[in-house]
């Protein structure tokens, strides 16, 4: 199996180097132990989803401990939530920086035991599946087929057939995480909520609606959100926050931050299909997005991305603030450079008028230039474009 350098490496370097716990979450399969792995190869690696190791921190949380007095890594930690406590003495006696690692693919249980026993002695990283700059062959990887295909780490390092893969992933997901987080009484009312989440990637999230096509209340919707957000299946664009005149929207974007999945669910099986597919825009700028969230969880920072749509008819994409401006992009999955592509990407910024930077209109196909004002950066180098302008929150 081809083992990938990961983009988030050196940010979990320099976390060992100032925290004595470093947790690391992301989705099922993204990578999270390999990685902890190939970075600690000297810290014996414990999975808590090991029903005999899991007992024994049960019955004897001192004696499970004493083994790794020196550092270790411990896999699924969300699975015996008192590990938190234990690691807070542990570690007020020996502030050794580098010496736990924690990994969870379930942000509620991992996240809300580091908040509540290891705050300001735990650095916290996220790994969602492959960036573009990760994947090994994408010179040679057509646009639908990535999209189709999706970045999780196995569909690009071993030779399992993707449709198998999701397949068997949303079954585990469903049979695991759901089951740990929420009491689901019919796990295929579950599953319809999540193939019509799909069909809303890229899309307003009006709950009302979807809860009353999956025949769910609002309040269970809300709560199955919730869990395909800390199960890292999906996340939520919000509006940008600060007021250029009146806001018509409210409402976050919703994104599935795999576009193979995203697939999967919609029954998208080849690039024939995907290439003809209604919602094939929409798919794109979903990878887009998760490109984005990917270069700031690689570089240690919070996501602090946004999108804008007001009643004006201006609307941005994608926003993010860098240094005083604000960087507006707009995303267009089509291969050809037309006139209205560029008008939309010159709307792209008006909202923020002399706030703005020159706006960028990421494309499905092959064009980098400068053209009427607009930045125009191919599918390509989007990752590349947007690492060069994301700064380290970190000098040495």
């Amino acid at each position: 199996m081809e083992l990938i350098n990961r983009q988030l490496a050196p940010t979990l370097k320099r976390f060992a180097e100032s925290f004595p716990v470093i947790t690391l979450t992301g989705p099922r399969q993204s990578g999270k132990t390999t990685l902890a792995r190939a970075i600690f190869p000297e810290k014996p690696c414990v999975s808590l989803e090991d029903p005999s190791e899991r007992l024994f921190a049960e019955d004897d949380p001192k004696g499970f401990l004493a083994r790794f007095n020196t550092g270790a890594i411990f896999d699924e930690a969300q699975r015996w939530p008192d590990l938190f406590s234990w690691l807070q003495g542990m570690v007020d006696k020996d502030r050794k920086p580098g010496r736990f690692i924690l990994t969870g693919s379930q942000q509620f249980g991992l996240l809300s035991g580091v908040s509540q026993s290891l705050a300001g002695r735990a650095g916290i990283t996220r790994l969602l599946p492959l960036s573009s700059t990760e994947i090994p062959d994408l010179a040679t990887t057509t646009l639908n087929g990535l999209l189709l295909k999706g970045a999780y780490p196995a569909l690009h390092t071993q030779p399992i057939n993707p449709q198998d893969w999701f397949a068997s992933y949303i079954a585990t997901y469903v049979e695991r995480d759901v089951r740990q987080l929420i009491n689901v009484q019919d796990l295929t009312v579950f599953q319809r909520f999540l193939k019509l989440c799909a069909g809303r990637t890229g899309s307003l999230l009006n709950l009302n609606a979807l809860a009353g096509e999956t025949g769910i209340s609002h309040t269970t919707a809300q709560a199955w959100m919730s869990v395909l957000q800390s199960s890292d299946l999906i996340y939520l664009l919000p509006p940008y926050h600060k007021n250029f005149g009146k806001r018509l929207v409210k409402s976050p974007k919703l994104y599935f931050l795999d576009t193979g999945l995203a697939c999967w669910l919609l029954g998208i099986r080849d690039e024939a299909m995907l290439a003809l597919h209604p919602l094939r825009g929409a798919i794109f700028e979903t990878w887009v997005m998760s490109e984005a969230l990917k270069v700031r969880y690689n570089a240690g920072q919070s996501a602090d991305l946004y999108f804008w749509r007001d009643n004006n008819g201006l609307e941005a994409d994608l926003v993010f603030e860098q240094g005083n401006k604000l960087q507006p992009v707009e995303i267009k999955s089509g291969q050809t450079i037309t006139k209205d592509y560029i008008r939309a990407g010159q709307k792209a910024g008006k909202f923020a008028g002399d706030d703005a930077l020159t706006p960028w209109l990421v494309n499905g196909g092959d064009d980098n230039y400068l053209r009427s004002g607009v930045d125009v950066i191919n599918w390509r180098e989007f990752a590349n474009r947007l690492s060069q302008q994301t700064q380290q929150p970190y000098q040495t």
